[in-house]
């Protein structure tokens, strides 16, 4: 378990980086999106802390149980909010959304399970 834990979990830690990343430094498509949601502006560095805080809880939580655990709650509960922002407006493009919150729950999961 605790493999593929770790296989899950640093995959997960590396979408949240790219995904990060791209909140950052602000990218086109990211700004396009998030703007059709109703996020502001201000929120797009805070957004991407979080995700950055929840990938490295999940590589941490490789040898720190309780944090690869709380970290992996964290991601479910960040994507769980993303859905509820783009149901909101009626945007049904959510398959990465509801793909990486599932990738949370597997990690979440096997985390549970070997901890």
């Amino acid at each position: 378990m605790f493999i593929a834990f770790a296989v899950v979990g640093i995959l997960l830690a590396l979408a949240l980086t790219a995904s990060a990343f791209a909140d950052i430094t602000r990218a086109e498509q990211v700004v396009a999106s998030l703007s059709k949601l109703g996020v502001p502006d201000s929120w797009f560095l805070p957004l991407g802390l979080v995700k950055i805080a929840g990938a490295l809880g999940l590589v941490i939580g490789l040898w720190v149980p309780f944090l690869g655990v709380a970290a992996a709650i964290g991601v479910v509960l960040y994507f769980i909010g993303a859905l509820i922002t783009h149901l909101r407006v009626k945007d049904y493009a959510v398959a990465p959304v509801v793909g990486l919150m599932l990738t949370g729950v597997a990690a979440l999961v096997l985390r549970l399970a070997f901890a």
